[in-house]
């Protein structure tokens, strides 16, 4: 879309803003309204229902619609618990957003649907000047770098001051009206697209899912006859396959060292690679950010919880992002190495069970297992020993080669769907973000199309 420019543009005195339309006022957000942070959350005072107020926690962020409206709230209170709380009650169609933490450098602009209170990681700006249109304001908020202006450190933080001199530009109220109209217009049809790409996300995930959890389950063979495995989540398996433990089919096993067993002064910059929890996920080893242990401390102290490529590796401990039980296998090429608390090693038996045949196998059943056989509430954990008692359904070798074979040449197929995806997805919220920040800054003049 070629859409034209002002007609005059003045220099707008701040670097980043450049030139700016000439009857376009230059102006700090603490003049738009007031800013105000939120109130300490008692967890007693969470998950009632029925008051009048929601009180939203930052994680109500990531929930608001796709008009960027936060509407309604698991967690409510009344109007004299707010005052015993000192909490404020921002009025409806205030603005607000993160103020501590990595939410904060997310971004999120979200308007209230109704009066409400919030917690003390967010601010809220309750614009009560007559010249000025909320919904232009939310766009314009999109131009705050978060991430340059709150304080730096472990945890990053903003204060009212800091949000309340980053200037924006405004002008008439009329065309702050009819941008945010156009705008509404123009970024819902990018959010429309986003959802569609999202959305193929999701079926690709199952899709995968399905496909890891079939081949593993039922083999390759569509007419192999079949029998009941005695397992409830595996069901019924071909015939001819084993179904034994994983404890049966292990040669050794181990956890990571607990409590003192490491120190923080044991760690370096380099030497034997400690596996995380983060390090396993399912049917797939993730390095991410590696962590390193004395070579000389591990090679005297810890070589009973050696981990060497082809190993087995499972989750001792999980959520429901993260669950429980998922494996996968120790590249080869990792060098020194040890598993970490609530991570297990199995070394399996050669004649027995590949290592990514029983992975596979092990992540599909991951959330039934987790479900029968941890202990925990809102994290589940499993200790070694349950865990060894794990039931497996083993084809023999050359079928395990040849099922990990046709997954794995599925899931490449999948992750290049996938990648095409997060790649449109990024290039759409590009999109959005360029057309807002050229708009609110006068770059471009949609007045005349709105």
């Amino acid at each position: 879309m070629s859409l034209p420019r002002y007609a005059e543009y003045k220099d707008s005195g701040v670097a980043w803003l450049g030139d700016v339309p000439s009857h376009w006022l230059v102006t700090p957000v603490k003049h738009l309204g007031k800013l105000k942070g939120g109130a300490g959350f008692p967890h007693v005072e969470q998950g009632h229902e029925t008051e009048e107020l929601p009180f939203h926690k930052v994680n109500a962020l990531g929930r608001a619609g796709s008009d960027g409206v936060l509407r309604g709230s698991e967690n409510n209170i009344s109007r004299v618990t707010a005052e015993r709380l000192g909490a404020y009650i921002f009025p409806a169609h205030a603005l607000v957003f993160a103020k501590v933490g990595a939410a904060l450098l997310l971004g999120r602009i979200r308007i209230l649907g109704e009066a409400a209170c919030i917690d003390n990681n967010m601010m809220g700006l309750v614009v009560n000047n007559d010249d000025v249109d909320v919904a232009f304001v939310s766009y314009a908020l999109n131009l705050v770098r978060f991430d340059l202006i709150a304080n730096p450190g472990a945890v990053p933080s903003l204060n009212e001051g800091q949000i309340g001199i980053f200037p924006l530009v405004l002008p008439s109220r009329s065309e702050q009206s009819a941008i945010a109209a156009f705008l509404d217009r123009e970024t819902g049809k990018i959010d429309a697209l986003i959802a569609e790409q999202e959305k193929l996300l999701t079926l690709l995930a199952e899709k995968r899912q399905a496909t890891i959890s079939h081949a593993v389950t039922r083999g390759l063979s569509p007419n192999a006859p079949m029998k009941d495995s005695g397992v409830r989540w595996l069901g019924e398996v071909p015939a001819h396959w084993e179904i034994t433990s994983l404890g049966r089919i292990s040669v050794s096993r181990c956890d990571g060292p607990f409590g003192s067993g490491i120190k923080s002064d044991h760690y370096t910059e380099e030497g034997a690679l400690v596996v995380r929890l983060q390090n396993i996920r399912a049917y797939a080893f993730n390095i991410g950010e590696p962590v390193y242990l004395d070579r000389g401390y591990f090679e005297t102290s810890l070589r009973g919880h050696e981990v060497v490529g082809g190993d087995l590796l499972v989750a001792g401990l999980g959520d429901e992002n993260n669950l429980l039980g998922r494996a996968c296998v120790a590249p080869d090429g990792l060098g020194a190495a040890l598993v970490k608390a609530d991570c297990f090693r199995f070394r399996l038996r050669e004649e027995k069970a590949l290592p990514h045949f029983v992975a596979m196998q092990l992540s599909a059943g991951a959330a039934f297992d987790a479900g029968i056989m941890a202990t925990g509430t809102t994290r589940s954990r499993m200790p070694l020993g349950v865990m060894a008692s794990r039931k497996v359904a083993l084809p023999p070798l050359h079928e395990q080669s040849e099922i990990i074979t046709f997954v794995d040449a599925k899931l490449s197929k999948f992750d290049v769907l996938k990648e095409e995806a997060e790649i449109g997805i990024a290039l759409l919220k590009d999109r959005r973000s360029a057309l807002i920040a050229a708009i609110v800054t006068g770059k471009i003049d949609v007045t005349d199309i709105a």
